[in-house]
Order: structure tokens, then sequence, then C-alpha cells
């Protein structure tokens, strides 16, 4: 995407970019959650507090200053501490960036969400911080909310196995998976137990009713260290659903194949472009002599495989173009049937027949005019995943 210019001070006659009117001469932790809450009601998708910056928010893509003050050091230690907690200083030092959640309570009946990230920066030649706040929904999406096409719908739900959605970072993968979950939770039978474990929790389902299911859900690595004690401790637990947030390593991806072995449904997530290319990254993560096995293991269990990419629509906000593939017994029986180095090719051959490629998507969008031209060549290119 290209980077947005902030819009300068000069302008803070226009409405969008007035900045808060209850703004302190030195921020105090009382103030954060009033600050946030008024950045929410302006619009704001993404709220940026950085080191001897001002913030800005981020309203319909544009990029607006929200105090007329560059916040200073204390400021940004004020707010790591209100945010994250007084350890923050130290994570950071160590080299870590921190991914958590934040939520605000402005009455016993409604919350506001953020999804955050803190980085470590040089500023002015002295370490400092970058605060990136997305706001989140209250209550996850619903499919037609996001124009899933009615294949994955009807693909969406096996009654064990795996169903993965890949895509890069921002790509809305997170969203996907929760509106997913919503449907199971809102069919007249319920879905029984669900299990998530996340990185951080997104989306909650407290307003989502089905009165036969309970949902459960666990922070990584706030409640447990890594997605594959996730998995460990949710066959310990009778659940029927199992959500990973991200399969990235050889020890999550093994238990998220054993989870859909014992007779569950597991869906998880991989930073991977196109269907082909998220099998071959999956099986990369084992060792060579061990590779054939997991991935004849991996096969037996996969259901669904989903790519996303979020492109700008014409107009404003952002379409969804996805790549699928269905596999269905008699596929994953062919699979099982060649040798794993023929898989993506035949994947690729496969995917008209049992899904659609990134390029038919993007196809279907850009003739509907919903997206621009140069959106539609990057995604029918070799490098945008597409169906070539």
């Amino acid at each position: 995407m290209a980077t947005r210019k902030p819009v300068s001070l000069a302008k803070s006659d226009q409405d969008l970019s007035r900045t808060w009117p209850d703004e302190p001469n030195r921020f105090a932790q009382d103030h954060i959650d009033q600050f946030l809450l008024w950045c929410v009601k302006k619009g704001t998708s993404d709220v940026t507090i950085q080191t001897d910056r001002q913030v800005y928010t981020d309203i319909h893509g544009t990029l607006y200053p929200a105090t007329y003050r560059p916040l200073d050091g204390a400021d940004l230690a004020v707010f790591l501490d209100k945010i994250y907690g007084p350890d923050a200083n130290a994570r950071l030092a160590s080299g870590d960036d921190l991914d958590v959640s934040y939520e605000i309570r402005p009455d016993r009946y409604s919350r506001v969400r953020f999804r955050v990230n803190i980085t470590a920066i040089l500023s002015r030649g002295r370490d400092g911080a970058q605060i990136t706040m997305r706001t989140l929904p209250t209550d996850p999406p619903k499919f037609e909310d996001l124009g899933i096409e009615e294949q994955i719908i009807n693909e969406w739900a096996p009654r064990q196995g795996m169903v993965i959605v890949t895509g890069p970072t921002g790509s809305g993968k997170s969203t996907l998976l929760a509106a997913g979950n919503r449907m199971l939770l809102e069919r007249a039978q319920g879905c029984g137990k669900m299990l998530t474990y996340e990185s951080p929790i997104e989306f909650t389902y407290d307003g989502v009713k089905s009165p036969r299911s309970v949902v459960a859900q666990t922070e990584v690595p706030r409640h447990l260290p890594d997605f594959a004690k996730g998995v460990r401790n949710a066959l310990r637990r009778k659940p029927n659903i199992i959500m990973v947030g991200e399969a990235r390593d050889r020890e999550t991806i093994l238990a998220a194949i054993e989870a859909a072995q014992t007779g569950h449904a597991v869906y998880t997530t991989t930073h991977t472009m196109g269907v082909a290319s998220t099998i071959r990254r999956m099986i990369s993560a084992f060792e060579p002599d061990e590779r054939a096995e997991r991935a004849y293991a991996l096969m037996e269990t996969l259901r669904l495989v989903v790519t996303q990419a979020l492109v700008p629509k014409k107009g404003g906000g952002r379409a969804g173009v996805r790549e699928w593939m269905a596999f269905p017994d008699d596929v994953r029986e062919k699979f099982l049937d060649m040798d794993i180095n023929e898989w993506a090719p035949t994947i690729q051959r496969m995917i008209p027949s049992y899904g659609q490629t990134m390029t038919q998507t993007a196809t279907k969008l850009f003739e509907a005019g919903t997206i621009d031209k140069r959106y539609y060549l990057m995604l029918t290119s070799a490098g945008g995943g597409g169906g070539h």
C-alpha cells in the first residue's frame, strides 16, 4: 500500500483534523482512555502514538493529527504502562515487539477494543517507541458482510479436519476466521465447545447468541506460552472446534495435524499467498527425513485452504480477493497416491475445478468495476499469488 501522508496542522480547521479538545499539557494514565474513546468516536481505524511526534489517527485512509503537541518520552512511558504494563520498556529493550489487546469499558454494557503492536524505534538519536492501535468491532462480522463466496461458506464446517486461512499481514485473516466462528455459533444446532488460541484476542463472542455452544478464548502468551502448547491444552478439554491463531512452526503444525486426526475441526492461519505455496510452506517446516510422512498426514486432514488479500476499492474501502480450494475425499486420495513433489503443480491445475484462483477472483472484481486496473494487474501477476 502507498505511504499515507500526514495532514498538516495548518488544516486543523477541517472537522476530521481537529485535535483532542481536552489535550493536557502532560498525559497521565487517567487521560488515556478518554483520549482513545474520542479517537474512536471520530471514526478512527488506527491510532499511531510515537515518541517525538503528534498522535495521528487514520480516518478512511488519511492520517490526521489528534494532538497539537508532539509526545515526549515521559508521555510515551505513561501510554506504555497503561496499555502494556510496567515491564514494557524492558521487553522492548530486549529486542521484542509486543502484540496485545486493549479494552476500555465506558460503562457496564459496552466495550471498546483495540489490537495493539508496540515496537522500539530510534527517534532523534534516542530509543523510542511506536504504538499502533487498531480499533476492533464489538462483534465479529458475518460472512455476508465480508462478501464471502458461497462455495467457501459451504465448505467451512467439516465435521473434522483442517481449514487453513492464509495471506500476508493485514489481509484480514483474523476477521475471516472470526466471521467463520460466528457462523458456526449461530447455527441452529450450535457448534459444541469451541476453544480459540489467539495472539492477541481480537474479536469476542459475548454478543453472539448461541445457546448450544460454549466459547473459551485463550491469549498467547498471556495465558499460555505458545500455540503448540495451546493445541496440546485443547486436546485435554474435549472440544469440538479448535482455532489456532497461527501455524508457523513445526511444533504447532504437528499439534494441529494431530488434533485434526483425532476427530476435531481445526482452523488456523499461515502467512503465505496461494493454496499451493501454503501446502509447500507447511511441509517445509519439517526435517527432510520426516517430510513425506508429515506431508501425507497433513493431506489426510486438509479440508479447505483460503488465501485472502485486501486491495482498495474504487470509491473507498477495501475488497477481499480470495483464492481457495476444497479437498474432498477423492481429491485427498489422489494426492496421497502421488509423490509430494508433484503436489504444488497438481494443486495449481486443480484449483479451478475445486475452488477459484486469485486471477479468476480479481478478474471478476475488475470487470465489475470494483477494483482499479493496477490492483488487478498486481493480483494476476506471477508475484501476486495468482492462478498461474
